[in-house]
């Protein structure tokens, strides 16, 4: 249990280090987190659940997506019972392996619409190639992070969903979950 823990969060700060944008720079540094205004972890966490759920209609294929809540993440050097971050991870599990090419250009027509800007978009470095969609939305204070995984069994879409750095109101602290 201990070691998946230790893998959960460095795969959560490798993400968080390698979504980039214009203006949505995620890295260990807090300089390079938007401010996000203010706001409780669990009023955050329900707003990232939101923004997630849009993500998930924009997918526009049958399917299903893995059950899983969002979490709190530190803003680099900043004071940890005062900023934090919220991110939410999860995959989409296509009805079928072709509706993976269709989720993706969904995603690639859509998200623009709806105040995202596409920062980058294609194979990763990978030996599988997988196609990568990153997107910052400045609107919302957040970055998505969307991998096309057409050899993993099952065949599926991975999602990192990141905030910009939020502040929690006078007199609370974060709540770490």
């Amino acid at each position: 249990m201990k070691n998946l823990l230790g893998a959960s969060a460095l795969l959560v700060s490798t993400v968080l280090t390698t979504l980039t944008g214009c203006s949505m720079t995620f890295s260990t540094e807090s300089d390079d987190v938007p401010s996000a205004g203010t706001s409780t972890s669990q009023d955050a966490a329900a707003e990232a659940q939101k923004v997630s759920s849009r993500l998930y209609d924009l997918i526009g294929v049958k399917g299903k997506a893995s059950e899983s809540s969002p979490g709190v993440q530190d803003c680099g050097d900043k004071d940890r019972e005062t900023y934090f971050r919220i991110f939410h991870k999860w995959s989409f599990y296509p009805a079928s392996a072709d509706d993976l090419e269709v989720a993706m250009q969904n995603l690639r027509k859509g998200l623009p619409k709806q105040g995202w800007k596409i920062v980058e978009y294609g194979p990763d470095s990978s030996a599988n190639k997988n196609l990568t969609l990153i997107a910052d939305n400045d609107e919302q204070k957040a970055g998505v992070h969307i991998t096309q995984m057409k050899k993993r069994n099952p065949p599926k879409l991975s999602l990192m969903l990141v905030s910009g750095c939020y502040q929690v109101p006078d007199g609370e602290k974060v709540e770490h979950f």
